[in-house]
């Protein structure tokens, strides 16, 4: 297999196990996801939340999220072990019942068909004004 085939497969793979993972993720099939990450990842979620490491925190994190939360990738972009993907979250504030739809993006890195390491942003000053809370409200 040439250096470039080899590329491609790869490209593909890590696309596809993100693109993957969003779908399961949105139709609430958080358990076929989790097969999809590693039991070691490490998840850079910055800020005072810092790295988290592991499935177990990959879960704990998804038990937190409100159980409507859909994502819909607008873009992807992949190269190697690496996928990134443009996005756009909506949902419904479980405390406010309001709605909202913002723009994220994350990237993760993929090892033998599992995600190994994930960075995200999230348009957190359009979601506190969409939800009315904060100083951008």
């Amino acid at each position: 297999m040439s250096e470039q085939t080899e590329a491609a497969t790869s490209v593909a793979s890590a696309a596809e196990v993100h693109r993957r993972i969003v779908e399961l993720f949105s139709a609430g099939r958080r358990e076929e996801a989790l097969a999809l990450i590693d039991p070691d990842v490490i998840d850079h979620r910055g800020g005072a939340l810092g790295d988290h490491k592991g499935a177990a925190a990959w879960r704990q994190k998804w038990e937190h999220m409100d159980d409507g939360v859909q994502s819909t990738v607008e873009h992807n972009v992949a190269s190697g072990d690496f996928s990134v993907n443009r996005y756009t979250v909506r949902g419904t504030h479980a405390a406010s019942g309001r709605r909202y739809e913002v723009t994220g993006i994350d990237m993760v890195r993929v090892r033998d068909g599992k995600i190994v390491e994930h960075w995200a942003l999230l348009d957190s000053a359009a979601m506190r004004h969409q939800l009315g809370v904060g100083e951008d409200a």
